[in-house]
């Protein structure tokens, strides 16, 4: 086994069970404010310090790390929910069907994801559900190229052929044999589709149109301390090493 691999799945474990496991693991409420003990450098006491509102960043880090994993999950998801749907339809049926849908794909794909994400949400409004319904929506582009090529290229094997002599219906072989059988590149594409879903949502909260404060999430907390950067570079160092190690793992 690739050990860079086995790394990254041995983080990615990690990071899991953290994010199942917070409250019993954060030594701290995440939203508990204690103003006299703001910015205080990292310790026994505070692992990765506190912010300006005397809040302990570990503990901000470890319930931010629900917030990134489950809209990644999630927006991926839905992505591949919606890829694996439009592809496998645009592979199986050629013609006019198939050229509408890449058409449309097509046309997406010419939109910069992010700024279309920005702006989605702008008009929708900020919120968690907003967020993974939009990235989710906005993503799916890649994986029904994938799928489609996938089934551009088993539909015409023999296995195919032969269900299609027995009779079985076309939804049949669609998703009994043909995405089962070219799944394999799909899910690569949804590993990395979970990496990028995260980098999104740390975008939006950053920006103020993601998770909304005080519900911690990796982007508002970086969005919190970017003012305090020259005395307190803690609040941006440790939200920024968890979307490092966690990006990179994917």
């Amino acid at each position: 086994m690739n050990k860079l691999s086995l790394i990254g799945a041995v983080i990615i474990c990690g990071l899991v069970i953290g994010a199942i496991f917070a409250p019993i693991i954060a030594p701290y409420d995440p939203s508990f404010i204690d103003v006299d003990n703001a910015y205080l450098r990292p310790s026994c006491q505070h692992l990765m310090g506190t912010d300006s509102l005397g809040r302990d960043l570990f503990s901000r880090i470890i319930f931010g790390s629900r917030i990134a994993l489950a809209i990644g999950i999630i927006a991926v998801g839905i992505s591949a929910l919606i890829g694996l749907f439009l592809g496998s339809i645009a592979g199986y049926f050629e013609g006019k069907v198939s050229y509408i849908i890449m058409s449309f794909t097509d046309i997406m794909l010419c939109f910069p994801t992010m700024f279309l994400v920005l702006a989605i949400v702008a008009i929708i409004g900020p919120s968690i559900l907003n967020v993974m319904i939009v990235i989710g929506c906005t993503s799916w582009m890649g994986i029904a190229r994938l799928i489609r090529a996938e089934i551009l290229s088993l539909k015409k094997r023999d296995f195919c052929a032969c269900a299609r002599g027995l009779g079985i219906s076309e939804l049949s072989i669609i998703t009994k044999h043909l995405i089962p059988n070219g799944i394999g590149p799909v899910l690569i594409n949804i590993v990395f589709g979970i990496a990028g879903a995260v980098i999104a949502e740390v975008g939006l909260s950053f920006l103020g149109l993601g998770v909304q404060p005080p519900t911690p999430s990796w982007g508002n907390i970086l969005m919190e301390g970017k003012a305090a950067m020259g005395y307190a570079w803690w609040i941006i160092f440790f939200p920024g090493l968890a979307i490092f190690i966690t990006v990179m793992s994917f």
